[in-house]
This record gives structure tokens, C-alpha cells and sequence, in this order.
């Protein structure tokens, strides 16, 4: 297909946030669906940890983080702005997002699996993580977005974990003093956007190309 080859998953956080990158750039790619329980050689010969996303240029350049499959599409085309106007924003908005990955991830992994974690306590978790999110909830109660009128790469990177902290126990999220936080991750979830990056398609096989995304690319 000549095309950079996307492993991906639908559910996962961190492929979620590759897709969207893609999206809004326009980078088509082949897209290669798989089930984590089973992963394909093939991934695994390119990327021995076989975490998803993984991207292959059509050089063979290999990359396999999250947020650099973000960054190498957005550098391509970045028709919404995602990166900022100037390199201060963008390093601040790098930072935030370590912020997420670290601190936050661990206590929302902790808070979903606690059977994976000898002695973890689940509400304590689920403190720490708030404690992150009321840094959003700060931030979004000056502006709609993480970093202002627009929306940026910090809250597409940062909102599929956030969703994935909520889908725990959506009943005390939906109640706790988030108000803001809220707003922004339901705007996302009924966005054509959020539409447009979980539609769902049968594992790759080695026998049968991946779909090109994004969907709608023939037609542009």
C-alpha cells in the first residue's frame, strides 16, 4: 500500500491518542487492528514489548510511544493548531501530559486493577488521581481547553485516560466536584471526532491488508 503501518487497539488510551493525532493531521496509515491476548508476530519481530501504538514509516523507522506518533503526524499537518503557537506552550504541554502518564497513570491503574497490586487501596488511588484532575479542573475554569480557547495536544493526550478513570465508577464521577472536567471529557465523548477514532473493525491478519486510515482519506 505504500503507507506507514499503525498497530493498533481501540480501547487502548494510548493508541486512542495516536488515532486522534492522525485524524486531524490527515497522515494516512494502514491500519492493523489486534487483540492484545493475541498479538501478531509481526508486531512483536518490529517491537519486542508489544505495548500498542507502534508505527513503521515507510523508511522502516520504528515508533513505538504514544506521544511521538502524536508529535511525527502533528509536525506533518497541524490544520487545528494542537502543538501551539511557539515552543514554550508546546514543552509546557509535554509536560502536563508526563504529568498524566506518570503520577496519574499509575494511581488510575491502581484504582482499576487493584488485584494487580498487593496492598493497594483502591479509594486512596482514586484520591491521588483526583488530585491530578482537579489541576484540570483549575485550569479548564479559566478556559474550555487545557491551555486555552483551543483545544491542544495536552487534551487529546490527557482525555482518554480520563475517560478510562471515570469508566471505574461513572456514578461517583459523575457526582464528585469535578465540574469542569466533566464538561470537557463529555464534549469529547460527543464529538465527531471521539466518533471517528472508535469504530470498530476485525483483527488484523497477516493474510489480508489493514484498513486505511483515517476512514474518510479517499475522500479528501
Amino acid at each position: 500500500m505504500g503507507l506507514p503501518i499503525l498497530y493498533s487497539f481501540r480501547r487502548c488510551p494510548y493508541a486512542m491518542r495516536a488515532r486522534m493525532a492522525l485524524q486531524v493531521s490527515g497522515q494516512a496509515v494502514e491500519l492493523r487492528e489486534v487483540r492484545l491476548r493475541d498479538k501478531p508476530a509481526d508486531l512483536l519481530a518490529i517491537s519486542p514489548k508489544g505495548t500498542v501504538p507502534v508505527l513503521i514509516e515507510t523508511n522502516g523507522h520504528v515508533i513505538d510511544e504514544s506521544l511521538d506518533i502524536m508529535i511525527w503526524a502533528l509536525r506533518r499537518k497541524d490544520p487545528e493548531a494542537w502543538l501551539g503557537g511557539n515552543a514554550t506552550s508546546t514543552v509546557d504541554m509535554i509536560g502536563l501530559v508526563a504529568q498524566c502518564d506518570g503520577g496519574f497513570k499509575q494511581a488510575l491503574d491502581r484504582y482499576k486493577y487493584p488485584q494487580r497490586f498487593a496492598g493497594s487501596d483502591t479509594l486512596a488511588e482514586r484520591q491521588r488521581g483526583a488530585v491530578f484532575l482537579q489541576t484540570l479542573d483549575d485550569r479548564l475554569q479559566r478556559w474550555p481547553w487545557l491551555f486555552g480557547q483551543r483545544a491542544s495536544l495536552a487534551d487529546f493526550a490527557i482525555l482518554p485516560f480520563v475517560r478510562q478513570y471515570r469508566m471505574v465508577d461513572p456514578d461517583w464521577f459523575d457526582t464528585c466536584p469535578l465540574p469542569n472536567v466533566r464538561e470537557w471529557l463529555a464534549r469529547w465523548l460527543s464529538s465527531s471526532l471521539f466518533e471517528k477514532i472508535m469504530f470498530r473493525t476485525e483483527p488484523w491478519s497477516p493474510h489480508q491488508p489493514g484498513l486505511i486510515f483515517p476512514l474518510d482519506t479517499c475522500l479528501r
